[in-house]
């Protein structure tokens, strides 16, 4: 493997490991009525590659923000 090609790789990896960390982080600070489910969103956001986007499309409406300070 080149090196343009593993620079390749790693710069398109880059903003999908941003985005599914930011999707964990954002389930564990939203209260979804139950543990449960806060466990299952915080599950599905881990998913690489896709989790972030089911998360936004579905869970991020369904918990309300904490108001932790």
């Amino acid at each position: 493997m080149t090196l343009g090609a593993i620079q390749l790789i790693i710069g398109i990896s880059i903003p999908f490991i941003l985005l599914t960390l930011w999707a964990i982080f954002d389930a564990a600070q939203r209260d979804f009525g139950a543990i449960e489910k806060k466990a299952v969103w915080i599950l599905i956001s881990a998913v690489p590659f896709v989790g972030f986007i089911v998360y936004l499309i579905f869970g991020l409406k369904r918990g309300r923000k904490s108001n932790s300070a």
